[in-house]
């Protein structure tokens, strides 16, 4: 056996992830907010509609309102028919003038554009359209009793359109976690070394749409970590913590939550960032997720696999990018996230690896070394990342998750 094989594939620490957040939403209190405040939010119930919307067919465009399948000529009834309007029904042969937005008289099942007739006497021809043309139809957006958002889905500012246009002034999510980030290590309690990691990680639980306190730091002293991971999840929904979390002899972290709670997971087959942990903590109703400390691994491992937790979307889209050079990998059996900038006009643009000798960052020739990028601050400077677990060769297209799609 390698000192690898009990590592948790990426999919799989993912999924045990969101196994936690389904379990951790199941009794999680709720509050009703404005369409204002949904950003970032999770919906607590599923939303429905209580009507077709729109509720009947309007015009799309200026123009004239009648049957498609009547033959022109056709005769001119009405005056025009403008958005605040409730016009009369139409019959067999006649048209109406109607504004963009307006809503058609029953009997109209089209709109002809102003530019494409021509009126004489009353009488309306034009070209020939099919029913439909520049009608926004009953239902065609939300029909009744359709699911609009799932309970769980994660809200965001353009879902103020929607909930608006049915009518939903405020909707139910579940309130925002409460996260307390503690640092381990006594370099870092003594400050003769500098916590790089605790501010990003809040910032990150911040823009996933919860609450983050940093509360300091706890030196490398088994029963002083353990006392201030309890003590913190009995104030906190979450506790994250940094460093600690490898096999070293000071790295008391994982033992902690193991005395507390359940270790669900500790190792996941990700480089850089393979020593997280994830922690139900029974006795104080709480989480906690163990982060290793090397700062850019920190940010990778969290983004890559403790993320869905607070947002539910395990998703990483991407963008298609040509590989600037060769980049060998270490051991098989790892997701390796390499770091890279999108450079170039090109379709698709280049990818260069941000660490490779050729790069404004010189850490590695051609191998990628992930246990030094990930301590190299200046490698926060790529663009994204994307995702092997073989080498690549220059040349090839590589998919790159940019980092806003992860922040």
């Amino acid at each position: 056996m390698t000192d690898h094989d009990d590592l948790l594939p990426r999919a799989e620490a993912v999924d045990r992830v969101l196994a936690i957040r389904a379990a951790a939403l199941a009794d999680r209190p709720a509050e009703r907010v404005p369409l204002d405040r949904i950003a970032g939010r999770t919906a607590a119930k599923a939303v429905v509609a209580d009507a077709d919307h729109p509720p009947q067919d309007f015009a799309t465009m200026d123009g004239f309102a009648f049957d498609a399948t009547d033959p022109y000529p056709l005769e001119l009834t009405q005056d025009d028919v403008f958005p605040e309007d409730q016009p009369p029904a139409i019959g067999a042969g006649e048209a109406v003038p109607i504004a963009t937005g307006a809503p058609l008289p029953s009997g109209a099942n089209a709109v002809l554009k102003r530019e494409e007739a021509t009126v004489t006497d009353g009488h309306l021809e034009g070209t020939q359209i099919e029913p439909g043309t520049y009608v926004y139809g009953r239902g065609s957006n939300v029909a009744a009793g359709e699911t609009l958002f799932e309970a769980g889905e994660r809200l965001s500012p353009k879902d103020a359109i929607l909930l608006g246009d049915v009518d939903v002034e405020d909707v139910s999510v579940h309130e925002r976690f409460a996260v307390a980030v503690l640092a381990t290590g006594t370099e870092i309690h003594e400050g003769r070394a500098q916590d790089l990691d605790s501010s990003m990680l809040a910032g990150l639980v911040r823009s996933w749409g919860h609450d983050a306190t940093y509360e300091g730091s706890v030196p490398d002293d088994y029963d002083r970590v353990e006392g201030r991971i309890a003590e913190l999840a009995e104030a906190y929904d979450v506790v994250l913590t940094t460093g600690g979390t490898s096999v070293g002899k000071k790295d008391y972290v994982i033992r902690a939550l193991g005395a507390l709670g359940d270790v669900d997971f500790h190792r996941a087959a990700v480089r850089p960032g393979k020593p997280i942990a994830a922690a139900r903590l029974p006795d104080q109703d709480a989480y906690a997720f163990a982060i290793p400390g090397k700062p850019v691994g920190a940010h990778m491992i969290t983004t890559l696999v403790a993320r869905p937790f607070f947002t539910g979307d395990p998703s990483l889209p991407t963008i298609d990018a040509t590989l600037a050079r060769d980049v060998g990998i270490g051991p098989a059996g790892f997701d390796y996230a390499v770091p890279v900038t999108v450079e170039g006009d090109g379709d698709p643009p280049e990818a260069m690896p941000l660490g490779h000798v050729d790069s404004r960052l010189q850490v590695y020739e051609e191998t990628y070394d992930p246990s030094v990028l990930s301590s190299s601050t200046r490698a926060t400077r790529a663009d994204g990342f994307f995702i092997t677990t073989e080498g690549r060769t220059a040349g090839e297209t590589v998919r790159v998750v940019p980092y806003p799609v992860v922040e």
